[in-house]
C-alpha cells in the first residue's frame, strides 16, 4: 500500500468488495462506539472520527465524523509509528496520545491507535478520535497558553503486548473531574479500534493479504485518477479572496484576518495559506495537520465529493503551504481548546476564491461556527457537580448556483455531528430549553436564497455559569454574484427579564445565571447566492408564507408584494416595486 501506483493485477470485483468493505468496517467503529460511550458528545452529537489507514499511517476510509480529522488522525498514526519505530510496535499494543499539536485540535480530542498484524505482518492500523467532555485545565473563560486547558498525554502506548498500562489509566483518572465517564469514553474507544482490527482481518483472510492490500492500492489510484481529472476542468490561474474572524477572544474588536492563495495548473492544485493570521493569543489556535486538513476537505468538495471511501489517493494532486506559526499552524505553548472555529471560515474563503471560475461547484458563505455552549455547576437533583454542553446549534448554510441554502444544519468542521435533543439534556442537567426556532429573514436574499439560522434559548433552574466561545458576528456569510450576506451569529443573556444582547461579538466567557436567568443563542444564516431580483415570484410568495421571510424584506429584498392576510401574490403591488427600481 504505496502511494505510488500498484502495478499487479487485482480483481475488480474484489476490489469492489473490499471498498465496500473497509466501509462496513468504519460504519460499524463507529456504531459500536456510539453504543458503548458514556457522554452525549460522542454518542448523541457524534463529536469523533474512526478510519482505516495502511501500515505507512495512509487513510484507506475515514468513518462519519469530523471532517477536519481527514488528515490528523494519519498525521498522528506517523508520528507514533516515528516514535517508535518500526521494530518498537507489535501485536497487542493500543497508542494514545492527546497532543495537539499533532493531531492539530485540542487536548479534549484523545486519539488511539491500534496496529493490525497478519501474518506476522504490520498491515494497517485502526484508529478513533473521539472528544472527552473533560480533560482536566481550567473549566471556563479564556486559556493562554496549553497547560491551563487539561492533561496533556505524550505518545504512549495504552496497551502493550495485550497488557494495560495501568500507571497511564490512574493518570488519567486523577486528572479529569468526572472519572467514571472519562473512563467509560476510553473504554468504548478501545471497543471501537479493537472492532476495526477485528473485521479487517476477517477481510484479509476471506481474501487474501495481498488481494486487500492491492485491491486498497488500486482504489486509491481510481481515487488519485478522479482527482485529477476533476482539477483539470477548473481554469488554469491564481485566485484569491479574504475573510476575516471577529478577535481572538482577548484584543476584543481587532479583527483576524484570513486570507488564501489557491493556484492551479493542469492536473494539480496549490491551497496556499501563508497569509492566513499569525497565531493569536486566545484559545483559537489549530495545529499544522488542521492547515493541512483546511486545504484537504476544500479540494474534496471541490473535486470529488462523492467518491468514497475518502482516501489518501483523493490528494495525491493536492500541494498545500502552510508556514508554521499561523492561527492554522500555531506552534506550543498556543491555546488551542477552541481549535475548530477559525479552519472552517478558511474553508469557505477557499471556494470564495474559486466562486468566479467554477460557480457550479461552490457555496455562498455559511454560518462557519459551532455555537456550542458550555455549561456547569451542581446539579439540586443528586448534589453532583456536572458539565454540560449544547451544540453544536446548526445554522444556514449558503445558497448554490442551483438551488437554496440548507437551513438549521450544521457547519462544515462537524460534518455528520448532531445537535442534541433537548428533551435529554432537560433530562439530564437543571436547565428549560423555552424555544428552538428558525430566525426569520436570516438568510441573505437572491436568486436562491441562504439558509437560515436557529434561535434557541435556555434558562436556568438552578445557579449555572455558561461559556459561549462563537465568532463570526460581524464577518457575515458573503452572498455570491449579487446575492446579500446572510445574519451573523449572535449571543443574549436574560437577567431580570431584560435581554442584554450588546456584547461587543459573540463571545460570553463564565457567565453566572442565577435560576429563572437565561440565554439565547442565535447562528447566522447563509449568503444568497445571484441577483434576488430574479428569484421567481412564486418562491417568494412561499417564503413569506412559510415565515422564512418577512412582508417586509420580500418587498426591500425582492420587490416582491404579498397580501398580509392571504399570503397572495400581490401582482399590481409587485410590478409597481420594480417598475420603481428602475426609475
Amino acid at each position: 500500500m504505496n502511494q505510488t501506483s500498484t502495478e499487479q493485477e487485482v480483481d475488480p470485483v474484489v476490489t469492489e468488495i473490499v471498498r465496500n468493505g473497509v466501509l462496513a468496517v468504519t460504519e460499524e467503529m463507529k456504531t459500536n462506539l456510539m453504543r458503548t460511550a458514556y457522554n452525549m458528545i460522542i454518542y448523541e452529537a457524534l463529536d469523533f472520527t474512526v478510519g482505516l489507514f495502511t501500515a505507512k499511517g495512509e487513510t484507506v476510509s475515514i468513518g462519519l465524523g469530523l471532517p477536519m480529522f481527514i488528515r490528523g488522525m494519519s498525521e498522528t498514526i506517523k508520528a507514533k509509528l516515528a516514535h517508535f519505530g518500526p521494530d518498537g510496535i507489535e501485536p497487542g499494543d493500543i497508542m494514545v496520545t492527546n497532543d495537539a499539536y499533532i493531531t492539530g485540535s485540542h487536548l479534549n480530542h484523545v486519539t488511539f491507535s491500534l496496529p493490525i498484524f497478519h501474518e506476522g505482518r504490520l498491515v494497517a492500523f485502526s484508529c478513533c478520535m473521539a472528544h472527552w467532555l473533560d480533560i482536566g485545565g481550567v473549566l471556563g473563560g479564556m486559556t493562554t497558553d496549553i497547560y491551563s486547558e487539561g492533561l496533556q498525554i505524550p505518545i504512549v502506548k495504552y496497551r502493550k503486548a495485550g497488557v494495560i498500562n495501568q500507571d497511564l489509566v490512574d493518570i488519567i483518572s486523577m486528572n479529569v473531574r468526572l472519572p467514571p465517564r472519562a473512563m467509560g469514553d476510553l473504554r468504548a474507544q478501545i471497543t471501537a479500534v479493537t472492532t476495526g482490527e477485528r473485521r479487517f482481518l476477517e477481510l484479509l483472510d476471506r481474501y487474501g493479504q495481498n488481494e486487500v492490500l492491492n485491491s486498497i492500492s488500486t482504489i486509491m489510484d481510481h481515487s488519485e485518477s478522479t482527482s485529477r481529472s476533476l482539477t483539470r476542468s477548473i481554469p488554469d490561474g491564481v485566485y484569491e479572496a479574504e475573510s476575516f474572524m471577529d478577535d481572538d477572544g482577548i484584543d476584543l474588536g481587532k479583527p483576524v484576518p484570513i486570507r488564501v492563495r489557491v493556484t492551479v495548473a493542469d492536473e494539480t492544485m496549490t491551497v496556499d495559506l501563508s497569509d492566513v493570521s499569525k497565531q493569536v493569543r486566545g484559545f483559537y489556535n489549530s495545529g499544522v495537520t488542521t492547515g493541512h486538513a483546511c486545504a484537504q476537505v476544500a479540494f474534496k468538495c471541490l473535486t470529488s465529493p462523492t467518491d468514497y471511501p475518502i482516501n489518501q489517493g483523493a490528494f495525491r494532486n493536492l500541494e498545500t503551504i502552510v508556514p508554521l506559526g499561523r492561527v492554522i499552524s500555531a506552534q506550543k505553548p498556543a491555546p488551542m481548546r477552541w481549535w475548530m472555529t477559525f479552519p472552517m471560515t478558511i474553508v469557505d474563503t477557499i471556494f470564495k476564491a474559486l466562486a468566479p471560475v467554477i460557480p457550479d461547484r461552490v457555496i455562498a458563505g455559511h454560518h462557519a461556527d459551532l455555537l456550542a455552549i458550555q455549561f456547569y455547576g451542581m446539579n439540586p437533583r443528586n448534589s453532583e457537580f456536572f458539565i454540560g454542553n449544547f451544540g453544536p446549534l446548526g445554522g444556514g448554510w449558503g445558497a448554490k448556483m442551483t438551488e437554496d441554502g440548507v437551513s438549521a444544519t450544521v457547519c462544515i468542521n462537524d460534518g455528520d455531528t448532531h445537535n442534541g435533543p433537548c428533551e435529554q439534556l432537560e433530562t439530564k442537567f437543571p436547565i428549560l430549553v423555552e424555544s428552538l426556532s428558525l430566525i426569520q429573514n436570516s438568510g441573505g436574499a437572491g436568486r436562491h436564497r441562504g439558509g437560515l439560522g436557529i434561535e434557541r434559548v435556555v434558562s436556568a433552574r438552578t445557579d449555572v455559569t455558561f461559556n459561549s466561545q462563537s465568532d463570526r458576528a460581524h464577518c457575515a456569510p458573503w452572498g455570491l454574484q449579487g446575492g446579500l450576506d446572510g445574519t451573523g451569529n449572535a449571543v443574549a443573556v436574560r437577567s431580570d427579564g431584560v435581554w442584554k444582547d450588546d456584547f461587543p461579538n459573540a463571545k460570553v466567557l463564565t457567565m453566572r445565571l442565577t435560576e429563572g436567568e437565561a440565554f439565547g443563542l442565535r447562528s447566522g444564516g447563509g449568503g444568497g447566492f445571484g441577483d434576488p431580483l430574479e428569484r421567481p415570484l412564486e418562491d417568494v410568495r412561499y417564503d413569506v408564507e412559510q415565515g422564512y421571510v418577512s412582508l417586509e424584506a420580500a418587498r426591500d429584498h425582492y420587490a416582491v408584494a404579498v397580501d398580509a392576510t392571504t399570503f397572495a401574490l400581490d401582482v399590481e403591488g409587485t410590478e409597481q416595486l420594480r417598475a420603481a427600481r428602475t426609475q
